[in-house]
């Protein structure tokens, strides 16, 4: 397992390492973001989204739970399970698409739907830092580690 490190002093600094994630971006990938409310997980998301070409307004999926979009003639999907209490409850939202291998597929709060999502190749821990953020990222998969190895 590889691990990465950022300092993300300001939201310019969250969108500028998302954009860099876009364009190493060549598959599809099963992303798992982590971190406290606020510490960035949807700005993060919504930046890559925004890098890879997806246009229309980039709703928080809070409410919603999924939103699907997209990219590069791929399909990408946008998850928030942060008011999920229990993976079954994921059963009425087709997750069988998620484990399409040219889909992007972002996750808040996945231990919410531990045993109900696709296996991550990434995992984006997202943290507080004085008044602005950290970023860590940890490699799950050989396509992960393809993308990781390109931002470094």
């Amino acid at each position: 397992m590889t691990e990465q490190h950022w300092e993300l002093p300001d939201e310019a600094a969250t969108a500028a390492l998302a954009s860099r994630l876009a364009d190493a971006l060549q598959e599809g990938l099963v992303i798992y973001l982590h971190g406290e409310l606020g510490a960035g997980k949807t700005s993060f998301a919504r930046a890559l989204l925004t890098a890879l070409g997806v246009g229309e307004r980039i709703k928080s999926p809070t409410y919603s739970l999924v939103e699907s979009y997209r990219v590069q003639d791929r399909p990408a999907w946008h998850l928030d399970l942060y008011r999920i209490a229990d993976p079954g409850e994921l059963e009425w939202l087709g997750l069988d698409a998620l484990s399409d291998p040219a889909a992007l597929v972002l996750v808040e709060w996945p231990e919410r739907g531990a045993g109900a999502l696709p296996a991550p190749d990434l995992i984006v821990h997202l943290g507080y830092a004085g008044l602005g953020r950290k970023a860590r990222m940890e490699v799950r998969t050989p396509r992960g580690a393809k993308v990781v190895s390109q931002l470094a």
